[in-house]
């Protein structure tokens, strides 16, 4: 996806979860434990001014975080800094410099992906308080299980390893894509395209993103092969994920 897209998708699913958490500021969010629609706006809120502090400062903002007097009244913080996290896009491009937790790619373009991501998944937590969620658009979700296999779940696992974990491999197939995982005790391994495995998990994007989110059940999804292998796998993505 390209740079115009992502920020279109921020915009877009912002919009909509802020006007999903007004009025319903007190109602209990199903997907995150003990918070309420407030905590969920608050986060996100926050989670916007620390990218616009990173972009501006050329640095991650240390200390962090700061006390904000719009704190108190959640959903307009959160629209304000919806709306200055846009103006932040707009102002720049996808190569501009900014600070980011993934050495490889310290760009402004790595927040909007990672924006889009974070709004649309928070969009959907939002809606789970109140009603069905909508899905997520379906190549902004097919993107968004690249960037958890291989951003998130992917590496060295040394300092938490997992004696069941003996090489499970794991294709995850959706939105035309398909990604091998490997999971052995010190490390996950994530390669693009097909291959033998233990188990498959498959569906529509949205389903599959909001699986590895922990926003849906395996129910949600078809599971093919052996149920252990993507069960540890979940296991690894909720740490990854937190």
């Amino acid at each position: 996806m390209e740079y115009a897209e992502f920020v279109d998708h921020v915009r877009a699913d912002g919009v909509l979860l802020a006007d999903t958490a007004d009025g319903n500021i007190d109602a209990d969010v199903p997907s995150c434990p003990d918070w309420q629609v407030r905590d969920l706006v608050a986060h996100v809120a926050q989670v916007y001014e620390h990218k616009i502090e990173c972009t501006r400062l050329g640095r991650v903002p240390d200390p962090w975080p700061p006390e904000w007097a719009q704190a108190n009244e959640p959903v307009p913080w959160f629209r304000d800094a919806h709306a200055r996290l846009l103006e932040m896009f707009e102002h720049n491009d996808a190569t501009s410099p900014s600070a980011t937790w993934w050495p490889a790619d310290q760009t402004v373009g790595f927040w909007a992906r990672r924006m889009a991501q974070e709004t649309a998944v928070h969009r959907v937590d939002a809606e789970l308080a109140r009603r069905a969620p909508t899905p997520v658009d379906a190549a902004l979700a097919t993107d968004g299980v690249d960037e958890v296999l291989h951003l998130m779940l992917a590496g060295d696992w040394s300092d938490d390893t997992d004696d069941a974990m003996t090489g499970q491999r794991i294709a995850i197939d959706t939105g035309g894509r398909t990604w091998q995982v490997v999971l052995d005790r010190e490390a996950v391994t994530v390669t693009d395209g097909d291959g033998q495995g233990n188990a498959r998990v498959s569906g529509a994007p949205s389903d599959v993103l909001l699986w590895m989110w922990g926003r849906a059940t395996e129910s949600d999804v078809e599971v093919s092969g052996d149920p252990e292998a993507p069960r540890l796998m979940r296991l690894r993505l909720l740490k990854a994920t937190q």
